[in-house]
């Protein structure tokens, strides 16, 4: 029997330049670059990981750098921006920290029982930090989550992973009928935002957003997709043929190297990603430590004189390169 997903396992978005992405992403949000590796369609291209100190599941956001690709266009149907914990008492930090760093914030306004800081990357992601009673001192804030603390951001108000997403929807009710089915229950309303929640400690709320918006274009500046869990691989074939089974959009079972995940594209066009359970995409074993070199799965690893050419050197935020 297929078991309720406890929540978010990543949140995939498109940027335009790789370095622009860690100078944002490590050096002022102060998540650690756990994983440099590529995009598995296309391996000419990176695909760069943050998160915690051990990119877990529910911390971790992953780019796709194209710096090619035209400017992406938010609306309908996509993932509308994507937030994050932060400490009860950490939102002054970082407005002051992102205005330093001249980036417009919006906030803190009140949602539900959080308050909310809103800005954007350098290419126009829309992103959230939260603080409600889930990082209330006392609270699970810090279960199994460790937080990065060799970047440029203090412990105390470092970022503890993701809180959730919100998504524009061509048909809400479908919408709304898929999150049941992967085990989100309908939580809350506030104005235009319908909550739903999933059952673990952390990254669990997506909200749905029933406004008018404009059709969105893929690319920079838009989120991709939003990855829940589930606990192995044979879950994943069971959920494949229950959504094969109701004429959903659904891809084979595929080999991300770090986990394993299918991806659905519900009725109303939102895509979602299941991906099984792991310690980290920092236990991957490579040399050098997390982040600090192009890593390669085997399968890839004859073509890597010819990736290396083909992609830009990367500097970390320190300004010390990162090894090829």
């Amino acid at each position: 029997m297929l078991t309720d997903t406890p929540g978010l396992h990543h949140v995939t978005g498109i940027v335009g330049d790789a370095q622009e992405a860690i100078e944002f992403y490590a050096g002022v949000l102060g998540l650690r670059l756990v994983t440099q590796t590529v995009n598995y369609e296309d391996i000419l291209q990176h695909h760069l990981y943050f998160g915690d100190a051990a990119g877990s599941p529910r911390t971790v956001l992953t780019q796709f750098p194209d710096p090619h690709a035209d400017p992406g266009r938010r609306g309908k149907p996509q993932v509308a921006s994507v937030s994050f914990v932060v400490p009860a008492d950490a939102l002054e930090f970082w407005q002051t920290r992102l205005e330093n760093h001249d980036i417009t914030v919006e906030g803190p306004s009140e949602r539900f029982d959080e308050r909310v800081l809103q800005f954007e990357d350098p290419v126009g992601t829309t992103l959230e930090f939260v603080a409600g009673p889930s990082s209330a001192p006392g609270s699970d804030l810090d279960a199994g989550i460790e937080p990065w603390t060799a970047g440029p951001v203090p412990e105390a108000s470092a970022v503890r992973g993701l809180h959730g997403v919100s998504l524009l929807s061509v048909n809400p009710y479908s919408t709304a009928s898929t999150l049941e089915t992967l085990g989100f229950d309908h939580e809350a309303e506030y104005e235009n935002r319908i909550r739903y929640g999933a059952s673990g400690p952390r990254a669990t709320a997506i909200d749905i957003l029933d406004r008018e918006a404009p059709f969105g274009r893929e690319g920079p500046g838009t989120l991709h997709h939003v990855a829940v869990r589930v606990d192995s691989e044979d879950d994943l074939y069971e959920w494949h043929d229950l959504f094969d089974d109701r004429d959903y959009n659904v891809s084979r079972v595929k080999d991300r190297h770090f986990f394993h995940s299918l991806y659905v594209r519900e009725p109303g066009g939102v895509l979602f990603e299941l991906a099984t359970e792991t310690d980290g995409v920092a236990a991957s074993g490579e040399t050098g430590g997390p982040g600090e070199s192009l890593y390669l799965p085997d399968r890839f690893e004859a073509d890597r004189d010819l990736i290396e050419s083909q992609l830009p050197e990367l500097t970390a935020p320190a300004g010390a390169a990162l090894e090829r």
